[in-house]
Formats: structure tokens, C-alpha cells, sequence
């Protein structure tokens, strides 16, 4: 059986299901950073980032730089990292998409977490400096994980099915504009053409037919071939400019726009859901493992 997540032995949940529901758990740390690895977990794969991260810090900090300080925002909604004075969101880590955390044995203050991106889809290792909590904060991220899961679980198939049906009903309604555009289309053109054919014709033994013709109701007919702008009508005025197709197509035949499901206010869906859903379902499946380790084996590494 798969187990959404692993965490270690003789460990509880540091917080009630409420305070990561319907809040978040904030943290402060120093962000070392963070790099592509090739696997989603693995001890020596984390162990080989944090390595690659702190040399890289060891050479700015001996260029005078300093290590940026962050916010970790922790909730069933992902890992945000936030400059901690404007409320920025740098990085924005949803849970299906974390696969392995783990602290440092030795080192209370040092953890890390694998993510998969969202746009390239790279996985990516990020490590902090977190002021020896390095095991909470680990701690934190697996109970956000285990409670997302669990909710995914008890509302998705409800959701999922609905969403469905909805997204469904706005794509027939769609195809229903599309339909009446068409329609409205062809009717016009047909009544263009029929304009065209009731023209009047000259008595019997008239000599001097009328110049240009007209049709029954005395109106000079429409011709497709000719702009109505240059076409003046009996009395010398200019006929009203006939609505373009790129006009018309903007309101259906009440007077309303037409449905967009994609465009439709904050209650969208995605143009995917079940893409997005299968997403989640993969991300969860797979698991979140959290592991204590040991990632400094050299006295450089004891310090960033």
C-alpha cells in the first residue's frame, strides 16, 4: 500500500489541523538558495545541493555578501518564501509538489525540501538556515502534507465530478454562441442577397429607365461589391454605416455577449481540470518523505 508520506519515528504533529487549515505557521530563516537535482528524493541528493549551496554561500560571504533572509509561510496550501519586510512571495511550493524534506542531524539549523517546479517542471532542492528549528520546520511541512491530503481525499471525487459537469455545460453553451453567430451570419447574407434580386423593373416602352435603379421601396438596392459610405440615397444623404461582422459577433441574438467559460470572474476553472487534478493525484501518490540526515562531512560545511 502507498502511504501518502513518511515521516520519522517517535515524532508528533507540532500543531492542531485548525492553525494549518485555516491559517499558516510563519518561520524565519536565512535562504541559502536553491539548485536542480536530478531525482524527486534521496538522502545523497539533498546532501550534494546543500554542499553545492553552502560553497557557493562560503565565496559570496567572502565577497562581503550576506545570506538574504526569508519568511516561510506553512499551510495545507503549499510552502510560501516571502521577503520577510514587503510580503513579497519569491517562491510559491505546493505540497503535491514537495517530495522530500529533510533536516540535519548534526546541524539543528539546516534543512531542505525537494519541489518540482511548476513551469519547467526541474526539481528543484531548497535549502535554509533556520536558527536551530530545522526539525520543526520539517515537522511543519509533513503535517501540512498529511492534512492536504486528507482533504484532497474526502473532497476531490465530489469535486472532481462536479467541476466536470460544470466545465462540460460551459463548453456546450459555448459551442451554442459559436452556433448562433453562424446563423445570425448566414440569415443576414441571405437577406443581403434578396435585397439585391427585388429590384424594380422599368414600365413597358420606357425609354428612360431610373438611374441608378431602385428597389420596390424606392431605395437604392445594396451592393456588396460597392461601399455603402460612397453611395448616397435619393435625398443626398449617406445611409447609416452597416454594423461590421467583427462588431456583431460581440453580442449574440438578446443583446448579451457571449458566455466565455475561461473568462468569467474569479470563479473560474481551469481550461485542464482533470490535467490539474491528475497532477495532484500523482504528486500526493507519490508521497512526501521526511528524513533526518547528515549533511555536513567536512569542517567547511560546520558553518555558512
Amino acid at each position: 500500500m502507498n502511504r501518502a508520506f513518511s515521516r520519522k519515528k517517535d515524532k508528533t504533529w507540532m500543531h492542531t489541523p485548525e492553525a494549518l487549515s485555516k491559517h499558516f505557521i510563519p518561520y524565519n530563516a536565512k535562504f541559502l538558495g536553491s539548485t536542480e537535482v536530478e531525482q524527486p528524493k534521496g538522502t545523497e541528493v539533498v546532501r550534494d545541493a546543500v554542499r553545492k549551496l553552502k560553497f557557493a554561500r562560503h565565496i559570496k560571504k567572502s565577497e562581503g555578501q550576506k545570506i538574504p533572509k526569508v519568511e516561510l509561510q506553512i499551510s495545507i496550501y503549499g510552502v510560501k518564501i516571502l521577503e520577510p519586510k514587503t510580503k513579497e512571495v519569491q517562491h510559491n511550493c505546493q505540497l503535491h509538489r514537495i517530495s522530500f524534506c529533510a533536516d540535519d542531524k548534526t546541524d539543528k539549523r539546516i534543512f531542505t525540501f525537494i519541489c518540482k517546479d511548476s513551469e519547467s517542471n526541474k526539481h528543484l532542492c531548497y535549502v535554509f538556515d533556520s536558527e536551530k528549528c530545522a526539525e520543526e520546520i520539517t515537522l511543519t511541512i509533513g503535517q501540512a502534507f498529511d492534512l492536504a491530503y486528507r482533504k484532497f481525499l474526502e473532497s476531490g471525487g465530489k469535486d472532481v465530478e462536479t467541476r466536470k459537469q460544470i466545465a462540460g455545460l460551459q463548453k456546450r453553451i459555448q459551442d451554442l454562441e459559436t452556433e448562433n453567430m453562424e446563423l445570425k451570419n448566414k440569415v443576414q447574407d441571405l437577406e443581403n442577397q434578396l435585397r439585391i434580386t427585388q429590384v424594380s423593373t422599368p414600365p413597358a416602352g420606357s425609354m428612360t429607365p431610373k438611374s441608378p435603379s431602385t428597389d420596390i421601396f424606392d431605395m437604392i438596392p445594396f451592393s456588396p461589391i460597392s461601399h455603402q459610405s460612397s453611395m448616397p440615397t435619393r435625398n443626398g444623404t449617406q445611409p447609416p454605416p452597416v454594423p461590421s461582422r467583427s462588431t456583431e459577433i460581440k453580442r449574440d441574438l438578446f443583446g448579451a455577449e457571449p458566455f466565455d467559460p475561461f473568462n468569467c470572474g474569479a470563479a473560474d476553472f481551469p481550461p485542464d481540470i482533470q490535467s490539474k487534478l491528475d497532477e495532484m493525484q500523482e504528486g500526493f501518490k507519490m508521497g512526501l518523505t521526511l528524513e533526518g540526515t547528515v549533511f555536513c562531512l567536512d569542517p567547511l560545511d560546520s558553518r555558512c
